[in-house]
Formats: structure tokens, sequence, C-alpha cells
């Protein structure tokens, strides 16, 4: 990295760590009402972010018009932006007021019931409402693990790592390390949480269907049941806006304790449907979730190392 690049990263974290401290002491009703006012004019020039956001609205509802699907993606987009405000308050924000911010917990039985039975709790988190209350609460609550990868900004690091870990929350790289870290988790009980909608590498998993239409799905939670038992919920922080948070576990579809990977990962694309189900304009819409293709993967020169599902 040159001299200039490195100079130009450091302003870069150093404006926007001063953001988010910035934003820390913000009232949740300020945070919403700036989103608000900042959320359609990002959506109107994020030529990428609104063109990925229509065309996902018109893969999973076809039935809507396209002035309903417009008006669901200004509106996610909104929610997209209040997320990234957030983040001063869900990682620096005095904890009492994170905690206070969380109004109810919807479905703890299902983690309280399974660590009862000496059991550990996989949590799928999608990208839904604000993923990093949701590992506040978790963390506050229960010996928990998740998986971590460093920002592109490496001067970020530390302040991200120190916001996700404040509470107790162990994080571990995504590598095969990483693995070995959950299984031990689950292997004592413990909960660890995995995102079930990002699209993984090449070999690591299968076309399963989301919405209709295939996606790249990663198959690291058929190995982790296969070898742990552990029980499996959706967990999201769904925003009531300008009030706080209502955190929701919902019982992950039945399939995902499937030994096949392929039942497995129509599983977990199930599950995350439903926990989008529960206000459809709280999911990230913007994030590419078909970018990998069939057609792509055929077309790899080394693609026959890996498997193919029909």
């Amino acid at each position: 990295m040159t001299t200039q690049t490195s100079d130009t990263m450091s302003w870069q974290a150093r404006t926007i760590a001063r953001l988010w401290q910035w934003l820390a002491d913000w009232r949740l009703a300020s945070l919403w009402r700036l989103a608000r006012l900042s959320g359609p004019w990002i959506y109107r020039l994020s030529r990428r972010e609104r063109r990925v956001t229509i065309a996902n609205l018109a893969q999973v509802f076809p039935e809507r018009s396209e002035d309903e699907r417009m008006r669901l993606g200004r509106q996610s987009m909104i929610h997209s932006t209040a997320t990234m405000l957030e983040l001063g308050f869900a990682w620096m924000a005095a904890p009492r007021r994170v905690e206070k911010a969380i109004l109810t917990v919807q479905g703890r039985e299902l983690l309280d019931k399974a660590r009862a039975e000496g059991r550990g709790v996989i949590v799928l988190a999608p990208h839904f409402g604000n993923w990093e209350i949701l590992n506040f609460w978790l963390s506050s609550h229960f010996p928990f693990t998740a998986m971590y990868e460093p920002p592109k900004i490496d001067a970020l690091d530390s302040i991200i790592r120190h916001g996700r870990e404040r509470q107790g929350a162990k994080l571990v790289p995504t590598n095969s390390r990483g693995v070995a870290a959950l299984l031990k988790a689950l292997k004592r009980s413990e909960a660890v949480g995995i995102l079930p909608d990002q699209e993984p590498d090449w070999g690591s998993g299968v076309f399963a269907p989301f919405y209709q239409r295939e996606a790249y799905t990663g198959t690291l939670l058929p190995k982790l049941v296969a070898r742990t038992q552990a029980k499996v919920v959706t967990g999201v922080a769904r925003r009531v806006p300008g009030k706080g948070f209502e955190i929701h576990f919902l019982a992950a579809d039945e399939r995902v304790y499937s030994e096949d990977e392929l039942q497995s990962a129509t599983g977990v694309n199930a599950s995350v449907e439903a926990a989008i189900d529960l206000d459809p304009v709280q999911y990230q819409w913007e994030y590419k979730r078909y970018r990998k293709t069939r057609a792509e993967f055929e077309k790899r020169p080394d693609w026959k190392r890996f498997r193919l599902y029909k």
C-alpha cells in the first residue's frame, strides 16, 4: 500500500470513527428522522443499489405492481440508512442505553430450552433490521461466538471488533480455524451466529431456491448440525422506528436439519424468508443475492472440482 493510499485510508477511518462516536449520543428518534430525510436521496443517487434493489424486489414480489415495489424499495433504503446511522449507537453507546432500546424479546424460550437440553444453538442472522443490536443482546445473555471478516479499511478493525465484543462476544475468522471454534462452542452448549444470506465462495455452497429463484447458498450449517446436534433458530432485531427494537427468535425450517446439503440450504433460505415476512422493508434488498449463477458455475474451468446440485 502506498503512503498516499495509507493516508487516505487513515483519513477515512478517522472520519468514520468520529461520525460513529458523534451519532452514538443521538436519540433513536433523531437517527430515524435523519434516515427518513437522507434515505430517499441515497436511493435516488446510488444507481447500483437502486438497480439491485428493484431487480431483487421484482423477483421476490412479482405479484405486486411496479409502483408498489418502487415504494418498498425506497422504504427499504431508509431502513438500510438507519442501520448505518445506528452503528455508533450499537457499538459505542452506554450498554444500559442499548439494553433499554430493546423493547421486547420474543422466542427466547427456543434458546433456553436447547441449552437446558445440553444442546448448542445456531442463530441464523440475516441482514434484516439492525443485526448489530441482535449481536449486542445475544452476547449480553449467552456465551456467544460469531464469525468475523475484517473491514476493507484496516484502521477500523479494532473499533468494530471492540464494539461487537464489548458484551462478551467472541469473534473468530471466516476460515477453518473459525469453523473449529464454532464447533467447540456448540459442543459446550453455547450459541453461535452465522450469516445465512451472504453469498459464499465457489465450492462452499449449493444452488438452492430463495423466493423461487436459485441462489448460491452456503453449506456450513449442515456440517455444524451433523457434528453437534445443535438447535437452529433464526434471529432478527426488528426496528420500531424511532423507539427501539424487537428481538425475534423463530424456529428454523425443519429442512435445515437434513444431512443433504441441498435440502439443508433450502431450509436455510426458507427460514430467511420467514424472517423477512415480519417486515419486508427491513431487509437489505440492495445486496446482490443472485450474483452467482449456475451458468457462470458451468463455465468455470475448474468447475469439476465442485459438486453441482440439480
